[in-house]
C-alpha cells in the first residue's frame, strides 16, 4: 500500500494529577526530518519517541508536540540557573563583539530569553517522573498507529490518481507508436524527394555521400527507442505501485525518465500530430510528478 507523507493525529491522556496532549503531523520532505517538542524534565522520553518514529517512518518532515500539565498548585515553573547564566554570558559576548565592530544591537527582552529551550524548568511536583514517562511510552504507539492510518488513507486516494495517470501515459504512448508507423512512409517519401532534388540540381554531388547524409537524418529522427523506453517505464511504474511501501524516491526518478523521453520525442518528431501527442504526454507526466512528491 502507498502512504502519503501528509498526515495528522492527536490525543490526550492522564495519570494521577498529570494530563497531556499529543499532536503529531507531517508534510512532504526529501528525507526523514523529525522535530520533537517534549518537556525536558521527562528524562529519556524524547530519545524513545524519536526511535519509535524512526522505525515507523521513512520520509517526511514530522513534528511531534507533547504538552504535559499538572492539576493543583504543586507544579511550578522556575528559571534554570545554569541555562540562564550560559545564555546571558553568550549575550554579553555578542554585545561586546558588536560594540567592538561599531555596531548597535537592539535591546534584549526578557520574553525573548525565556523562549530559549531549557531556560524554564517545569517541576512535576514529584521527584520521580518514571511512572509518567512509562505511561507516555505505552500510549505513544497508539498515536503513531492512528497517524499511519491517515497516511495510508491519503495514500489510497493518491494511488488511484497515480494509476489513472500511468494509464494516460500508456494510452498516449500507444497512440504515438501508431503515428510513428504512419510517419515512416511520409518521411521516406520526403527523403527520396530531397535526394532527387539534390541529384537533379546540376551541382556536383557524390550520390553515396548524399545517401549517407539522408540516412543519418532518418536515424536521428527515429523515435522507436523513445517509444520502447516509455513502454518499459510504464511497466516499471505500474509494478512499483502494485508493490507499495516507501516508493516515493523511485517513482520520482521514473517521472524524470518519463519526462526525458517525452522531451526527446517532441524534439525528434518532425510531425505535427506526434508533437501534439508529445506535449500532451509532458503535461500528464508533470501532473504525475506533482503527485509523486506526496508519496512516502
Amino acid at each position: 500500500m502507498i502512504r502519503s507523507m501528509t498526515a495528522f493525529a492527536s490525543g490526550t491522556g492522564g495519570l494521577g494529577q498529570h494530563s497531556w496532549t499529543w499532536e503529531l503531523r507531517s508534510v512532504n520532505a526529501k528525507g526523514l526530518d523529525l522535530r520533537l517538542r517534549v518537556p525536558d524534565w521527562l528524562d529519556g522520553l524524547e530519545a524513545a519517541l524519536r526511535a519509535d518514529l524512526g522505525k515507523a517512518l521513512s520520509r517526511g518532515s514530522v513534528t511531534l508536540g507533547l504538552r504535559v500539565t499538572r492539576d493543583g498548585d504543586e507544579g511550578r515553573i522556575a528559571l534554570n540557573p545554569s541555562t540562564m547564566n550560559t545564555v546571558l554570558d553568550a549575550l554579553a559576548e555578542i554585545e561586546a563583539e558588536a560594540l567592538r565592530r561599531g555596531m548597535t544591537l537592539a535591546p534584549s527582552r526578557a520574553a525573548d530569553l525565556l523562549g530559549v529551550r531549557g531556560m524554564l524548568d517545569v517541576s512535576s511536583g514529584s521527584d520521580d517522573a518514571g511512572p509518567l514517562v512509562a505511561q507516555l511510552k505505552r500510549e505513544f504507539p497508539d498515536l503513531v498507529a492512528r497517524f499511519l492510518e491517515m497516511r495510508e488513507s491519503e495514500g489510497a486516494a493518491l494511488e488511484g490518481v497515480l494509476r489513472g495517470q500511468i494509464d494516460q501515459i500508456e494510452t498516449l504512448t500507444t497512440q504515438a507508436a501508431a503515428l510513428v508507423e504512419g510517419r515512416r512512409a511520409a518521411m521516406a517519401e520526403a527523403l527520396q524527394a530531397n535526394l532527387a532534388r539534390v541529384m537533379g540540381s546540376g551541382q556536383s554531388a557524390d550520390p553515396d555521400r548524399v545517401a549517407q547524409e539522408l540516412a543519418m537524418i532518418a536515424v536521428k529522427s527515429d523515435v522507436t527507442e523513445e517509444i520502447d523506453r516509455l513502454v518499459a517505464h510504464v511497466a516499471a511504474a505500474r509494478e512499483l505501485v502494485e508493490t507499495g511501501g516507501p516508493i516515493g524516491r523511485k517513482l520520482d526518478f521514473l517521472t524524470q525518465e518519463f519526462n526525458r523521453e517525452a522531451n526527446t520525442l517532441c524534439s525528434k518528431s518532425q510531425h505535427r500530430e506526434l508533437t501534439a501527442l508529445g506535449l500532451e504526454l509532458k503535461a500528464v507526466i508533470d501532473q504525475m510528478r506533482e503527485q509523486v512528491q506526496n508519496v512516502e
